[in-house]
């Protein structure tokens, strides 16, 4: 239902489908698990508690609003500054992640409703697990508070690593950040990467200096496909006058590569109009003010994101600790993916460019981490109402505790279908879904080991202070 809801949306819309629009869609499944899963878990509850299986659905969904909402309102901010911020196949991703988490709000409060309350009316008895699920992670009961300092002490260490990595070895930056040229080129046959390399520098070395030559060539996926990313820019000439000097330079390079008869400049050039089947399958060009504007757009969008969920969690949760410690961890989350990325663009067999796409995945990380933590929130805020007189520590740990189940169960549906799109979603997509996997598992830690942490030591701090007053 939520996949028919979204494409109907979309159609009405006049959307255009793009490879980013539709890992929006794939993610937008694997995080609407989400809603049913917490659905389901506090049915489980209820029904462990003695109630009656109506009733218990009944409570069930009652009580499992809030997460739900809260979560996907979170992740709806991020979409929204994704769309207003972002370019072409940005906006397409905001649009269909926005407008997929809104279909799946709809289908898991009513859908599911409906079809569970139907089947119990008519069978009268609906089971939500099995012997083997059945208590699973029901009866944990560890202090995740009193281990934050290891979690502290390993974070720090990944921080400072990736601190140090952007400061000595930097970032793979596509065109949208540096401005250039991009090509996609493919080839008859295997080529040998080094080689066309060295082609390349030599062509482009002969008619500009060192600093507007350098040239970056990277296996594409096939082993007779290539990636060339060039800041040459041709003295004198704008616009296609450029770009036909361009390519007439690339062509000169790798013509010998190419063992076809009668294969000339013009069958090179339009391979990605469907007119030739080998030669530059596509390209982009971005003048170096664009690049500048993008650059400056990507930052601003990440840091009105994290303001914009800091100043909501605050608001629903009626404490500023319980901000600063969300927006600390997704700080945290987004440094350390952004460093892994610096660390290992060089060695890995796809390609890790920060891009455009990049920026999406740091936000829609910035939304999947911030819906992780509000559920663990949302549950402590309950256990506090519940048990006033308790220390605070006990109620959170209770509460991670008993949110472990549902924490286990999302990361693990969204990773299967992460995990689904780089394996068999080509490799123009393979980087963007890595910052998407590499998001989700940190993520899930920092909820737990980083956020809670943060905002329990706040709070102890404060209340310490009072005692002392």
């Amino acid at each position: 239902c939520n996949v028919l809801l979204l494409f109907g949306v979309l159609v009405s819309f006049g959307a255009v489908l793009t490879l980013p629009g539709i890992a929006g869609i794939v993610l937008t499944m694997g995080m609407a698990v989400d809603a049913n899963v917490i659905i389901f878990e506090r049915i489980k509850e209820e029904l462990r508690g003695g109630k009656g299986l109506a009733l218990a659905i009944k409570d069930g969904f009652s009580n499992a609003y809030s997460a739900i909402i809260d979560g996907n309102l979170t992740t709806i901010i991020t979409g929204v500054v994704l769309f207003y911020f972002g370019t072409g196949p940005v906006k397409g991703f905001a649009t269909t992640l926005v407008l997929g988490i809104i279909t799946s709000l709809f289908c898991a409060i009513f859908i599911t409703r409906l079809l569970i309350e139907t089947r119990v009316e008519r069978k009268g008895e609906l089971k939500f697990s099995t012997k083997m699920t059945e208590n699973f992670l029901q009866n944990v009961k560890f202090s995740f508070i009193s281990k934050r300092k290891y979690s502290y002490i390993v974070s720090g260490i990944l921080l400072i690593a990736s601190i140090i990595s952007l400061c000595t070895i930097g970032l793979n930056q596509g065109v949208e950040f540096t401005g250039g040229r991009s090509y996609v080129v493919k080839f008859n046959e295997t080529v040998n990467v080094e080689d066309v390399r060295a082609s390349l520098e030599e062509t482009f070395e002969s008619v500009a200096d060192a600093a507007n030559s350098s040239i970056e060539v990277k296996q594409f996926g096939a082993d007779n496909q290539i990636r060339v990313v060039t800041q040459y820019q041709p003295e004198g000439l704008e616009g296609e006058e450029a770009n036909d000097a361009v390519d007439r330079l690339l062509f000169q390079a790798l013509d010998e590569y190419f063992t076809i008869e009668d294969f000339g400049f013009n069958e090179f050039r339009t391979a990605g109009d469907g007119i030739a089947q080998w030669g530059i399958a596509s390209s982009e060009q971005v003048s170096e003010s664009i690049s500048s504007e993008m650059t400056v757009n990507s930052i601003v969008a990440c840091l009105i994101a994290l303001v914009a969920i800091g100043i909501y969690i605050a608001i629903r949760f009626r404490r500023w600790q319980w901000a600063l410690g969300a927006t600390a961890a997704l700080a945290h989350n987004s440094i350390l993916v952004i460093g892994i990325f610096s660390m290992l663009y060089a060695v890995m067999p796809f390609n890790l460019e920060v891009n455009q796409a990049f920026i999406a995945a740091i936000l829609t990380i910035i939304g999947y981490s911030i819906n992780d933590t509000v559920v663990i929130f949302d549950r402590i805020r309950e256990f506090m109402g519940l048990y006033p007189k308790r220390d605070i520590k006990d109620n959170i740990d209770n509460a991670i505790c008993a949110t472990l189940s549902r924490t286990i169960n999302t990361s693990g549906t969204t990773l299967v279908t992460l995990l689904a799109i780089f394996i068999f979603g080509g490799e123009t997509i393979r980087g963007f879904v890595f910052a998407l996997i590499l998001g989700v598992i940190i993520g899930t830690y920092s909820s737990v080991f980083i956020a809670t942490p943060i905002a329990y030591d706040l709070q102890r701090k404060k209340a310490i202070k009072a005692d002392e007053e």
